[in-house]
């Protein structure tokens, strides 16, 4: 059984293009897509999805692998149950012709669906536009994504593709050149931001992957960068998860104040406020 039952969130279903995945949403206002990593929707996806409710955002999850609701650390589920999840949620994305593992210069197949969701979300929820949160192996999504100009506010928190086992690819990230242009002309001529979130150390995340984005993007691509010590020790996971597993949920700290950035992001970009003051 899911170690939470979902409490709170609406479940439905989105088609586009012949495929249908279930939707979970929360909370009123515009829409955020938050697209959740490996492996999948965990209870840290859902406290994270929650405190994007509570900004009067509308947090819409869809289900693009996994069981939600269920852990990612292993807890009282222990490591067998939590690495079968793990293993069951990689197996479906490795076998999916919808995810782009490896390849570069090009984004996945499914980012297609998911714009179809931000348009229908826009549609639904009203409000200048539409965020995005990609984590991990979705991480790129958001970038993809951004093509559209109802998505106003895309976050990268540790985007992973394509995975790093040459320089070629920790030098770039999964999208093609003639999007990376379309977002690029909407950075400079509409003054669209990309945040993005890693910790130094990870190898999943290398620095050249944010240095192309830097190059890319110029100023309209905002960094925040991490020190591995800033992580959660209580995780058994090496540094990785910003806004979920390794998040330190205490004022002044710096995975705190990373995710107090994205909220800030949202409340700027999406309902109109004006950006924190900080000291």
């Amino acid at each position: 059984m899911p170690d939470h039952d979902l409490t709170g969130f609406t479940p439905s279903t989105f088609t586009h293009d012949g495929a249908t995945r279930r939707v979970l949403r929360r909370g009123t206002g515009p829409a955020v897509i938050i697209m959740a990593e490996i492996p999948g929707i965990t209870p840290k996806v859902i406290e994270f999805a929650e405190r994007v409710a509570a900004t009067g955002c509308t947090a819409v999850l869809p289900v693009l692998f996994g069981v939600p609701g269920r852990e990612a650390s292993p807890g009282a589920a222990g490591w067998p149950t939590v690495g079968r999840a793990m293993a069951s949620s990689l197996w479906q994305v490795c076998v999916s012709r919808e995810f782009t593992v490896l390849a570069t210069g090009r984004s996945s197949r499914v980012v297609r669906w998911l714009r179809a969701l931000a348009a229908a979300e826009h549609e639904r929820c009203g409000g200048p536009g539409v965020g995005a949160v990609g984590m991990c192996l979705t991480g790129g999504f958001a970038l993809a994504m951004a093509t559209d100009e109802r998505l106003v506010a895309p976050v990268l928190s540790q985007p992973s593709l394509p995975l790093a086992c040459t320089a070629s690819r920790a030098g770039s990230i999964d999208i093609s050149p003639e999007e990376l242009a379309v977002v690029r002309g909407r950075c400079e001529r509409d003054g669209l931001q990309v945040l993005g979130l890693r910790f130094r150390g990870d190898r999943l995340v290398p620095g050249d992957r944010f240095a192309y984005l830097r190059r890319e993007l110029g100023d309209a691509f905002i960094a925040v960068e991490l020190e591995d010590g800033d992580a959660n020790p209580a995780s058994a996971l090496p540094p990785h998860s910003v806004l979920t597993e390794h998040l330190v949920d205490e004022p002044g700290q710096p995975t705190r104040q990373a995710l107090d950035t994205v909220l800030d992001l949202f409340r700027t970009r999406l309902l109109g406020e004006e950006p924190a003051v900080t000291n």
